[in-house]
């Protein structure tokens, strides 16, 4: 066979032997590159926990075949204390998301030795998308650190910003990307002083924590904003070296701004919610448009001015807020001076008449502006931008909702787009105030108009109150009641109907006449009023259940001369009457056996008591809204009242009640409070002044203790 047979003949073979023995020269030539270059290999089963070492990673890292056992333990153990974090951050990253692991640390081998190993790897997923395994190679760069071309390379090929400084804080090494970040040359940087190049990093956080390294010999990590000419965010991990300072540095403006603008939009709708809570808390226009701008101010504005419009369009009511305190006066001083002529501005005008939002420069504004003090004001202002947004109800513009933007501040989209929410719920707010407000003023005309003024018989003084609940329904079923009986006595009622509705309302107005009705045309005394109730309550189905105590003053001429009067009353599962004597001592009356509410059961027998009382006692009948309170129950709130009657008693009858009001709700009950009283003056001498008149009907036998 001639030799070019032979050579032809070893050509010949099937493709995937060919294949087979191209894959061998590929997989050696790989091979023989790594061993040249001393390149070593891991593989770590991210599911078994087994790091896999080659032989030369094993000898690399210090360990014979049988020391390294094969964990990520293993590796840590050898790392530079200074170093760990890093690269355990790096690989950690790696596998969270299936990338690239790159890291340039050192090693500690026994004996002390410190080498420099550049690595370099990449997680693998497997079927579910989560990392399952890590593959890499590793090498020694220590020969090539200095002036060396290799760690020049290393440094030149980082993603990352790289300096280092030497003692006296002198750059000594810049790498490309620094040079793109810092935007200087390296030519410029080598040799100077980093404060000179930098001065804005003087006594700030980059030359606090470069210094503390340095002082510490402990490596610091941190986030830092650079103003113009970078006007950008950094994160920095800086580590002391025996040559001074190495910083190593990546730009996170991105990641900072985003992250920024979710906290803003966070906080764009917390605010919306906040004011949403304020505004459904309170049917009171006033009280809920006094918060809205301290809760608007500095989320979305710098200041912010809520303008309630009447049905004519004038301003009849103005609140405000202003982020710096010290402008907070100028604020108001502003939004008073241009109330009065707000809807007569043009652009004003057009935007409470179009319902779109009116956005204008800081110049715009002022030029907007009405001449004289309101444009003297908002320049003092100095606004760089403002906005204004009518508030719109039901086919009525109610307000205006304006904000001022300062120090270069503007609105964003995102912003304007929150606070046109803001004032569509401001604006339903007030409507729905307006509305709430006609309704209850016409409610509690009809409420009032049934609870009629009390007899004014001879030396006793009859005192009445109503006050509705401050946050409920306009109408309730509370009620009181004092009439004269055809015999001369003097009933005193008070009641509750349950709910807080125009149907409790109109039962409460039921109830009171037909106790009128049982007591005048019987005559009976409490206990059979209240029993002759219920059984009529049941006859003409009432369907509710209520609360009342009735009490009757009645006299004999021997009691006149005694100077007493009797009471009997009735209590019909309602708050005890309480007596107040002419000494000042408080008496609850409260019986031995309790009787069951109106509506329950109307067999039940209805017990009563009786009480011989001396002239110049106080007799007070209330509902529970007086006592009752969110945070205390009944039983405190009887207490707070008996110590309150104990301090006040000595008082007129009109002004205890009144105090006793303010010192128990302070003008703004939780509940309705209804409430009569009466005064037994002495009859031995004229009927006081401040008791009024005596008036009584014709039909009503004269006090007996009246002369001929």
């Amino acid at each position: 066979m001639a030799v070019g047979d032979r050579g032809r003949t070893g050509r010949i073979g099937s493709a995937p032997e060919q294949r087979h023995i191209d894959e061998i020269a590929s997989a050696l030539r790989g091979e023989l590159a790594m061993q040249a270059a001393g390149i070593g290999t891991f593989d770590w089963d991210l599911r078994t926990g087994v790091l896999d070492w080659d032989e030369r990673l094993v000898a690399l890292f210090g360990y014979d075949g049988a020391g390294f056992d094969r964990s990520i333990e293993g590796f840590t153990a050898r790392l530079h204390p200074d170093d760990r974090d890093e690269v355990m951050a790096a690989l950690q990253a790696a596998v969270d998301e299936c990338g690239d692991f790159s890291a340039l640390y050192r090693i500690t081998l026994p004996g002390g030795v410190t080498r420099w190993i550049s690595a370099q790897g990449r997680a693998l997923s497997g079927v579910d998308g989560g990392a399952t395994r890590l593959l890499g190679a590793a090498y020694d760069v220590t020969d090539q650190r200095g002036e060396s071309l290799g760690v020049a390379q290393v440094l030149e090929a980082m993603p990352a910003g790289f300096y280092s400084l030497d003692p006296h804080w002198r750059f000594t090494h810049v790498n490309a990307e620094a040079e793109r970040l810092l935007g200087r040359r390296r030519e410029d940087l080598l040799g100077e002083d980093i404060w000179a190049a930098f001065p804005a990093a003087v006594s700030s956080v980059f030359e606090e924590s470069y210094r503390r390294a340095v002082e510490t010999r402990q490596p610091v990590s941190f986030d830092a904003y650079y103003p113009a000419p970078l006007d950008g965010w950094y994160e920095l991990r800086a580590w002391p070296t025996a040559e001074g300072l190495s910083v190593y540095f990546i730009e996170v403006t991105d990641r900072v701004r985003a992250q920024e603008e979710l906290r803003r939009a966070a906080e764009r709708t917390l605010t919306v919610a906040r004011i949403s809570t304020e505004l459904a808390g309170s049917m009171d226009a006033e009280v809920a448009t006094g918060q809205v701008p301290r809760m608007v101010v500095p989320a979305l504005a710098d200041a912010c001015i809520v303008s309630v419009l009447d049905e004519h369009g004038h301003t009849r009511g103005v609140s405000s807020w202003h982020a710096d305190e010290a402008s907070r006066e100028l604020l108001q001083d502003y939004a008073r001076s241009r109330a009065a002529a707000l809807p007569g501005i043009p652009a004003v005008s057009r935007t409470l008449s179009s319902g779109e939002p009116l956005l204008l420069s800081g110049e715009e504004a002022l030029a907007t502006t009405l001449e004289g003090e309101p444009r003297r004001l908002l320049s003092r202002l100095a606004p760089s931008a403002a906005v204004a947004l009518p508030l719109r109800g039901r086919g009525h513009t109610l307000g205006l909702l304006s904000l001022l933007y300062t120090d270069g501040r503007v609105p964003t989209a995102d912003e304007v787009a929150t606070l046109r929410d803001v004032a569509e719920r401001l604006g339903m707010a007030l409507d729905n105030a307006r509305l709430y407000g006609a309704q209850r003023h016409l409610a509690l005309q009809l409420q009032r108009s049934m609870l009629t003024a009390p007899p004014e018989p001879d030396h006793a003084e009859i005192v009445v109150r109503y006050f509705p609940a401050a946050e409920a329904a306009a109408v309730g079923g509370d009620w009181y009641d004092a009439f004269l009986q055809a015999d001369g006595a003097t009933t005193l009622v008070i009641g509750d109907v349950a709910g807080h509705d125009a149907a409790a309302a109109a039962t409460m107005g039921q109830l009171r006449s037909l106790v009128r009705g049982i007591a005048v045309a019987t005559g009976a005394g409490p206990a059979a009023v209240l029993r002759d109730l219920d059984r009529a309550m049941e006859l003409l189905r009432f369907g509710t259940l209520a609360t009342a105590a009735v009490a009757r003053l009645e006299q004999t001429p021997g009691e006149v001369g005694r100077g007493t009067t009797r009471m009997r009353w009735s209590n019909a599962g309602h708050t005890p009457p309480i007596v107040l004597t002419a000494d000042g001592a408080v008496r609850v009356l409260a019986p031995e056996r309790a009787d069951v509410l109106l509506g329950v059961d109307p067999e039940r027998p209805r017990n009563e008591s009786v009480v011989e009382l001396d002239r110049g006692t106080t007799v007070l009948l209330y509902t529970d809204g007086l006592v009752e309170r969110r945070d205390a129950d009944l039983d405190a709130g009887t207490a707070r009242l008996t110590a309150a009657l104990a301090e006040l008693g000595g008082r007129p009858l009109q002004e205890l009640c009144d105090l006793l009001v303010e010192h128990m709700v302070d003008g703004h009950p939780d509940d309705d409070v209804a409430l009569v009283a009466v005064r037994l003056h002495p009859q031995d001498r004229p009927r006081p002044a401040v008791a009024g008149p005596n008036d009584v009907p014709g039909a009503v036998p004269p006090d007996p203790a009246t002369p001929a």
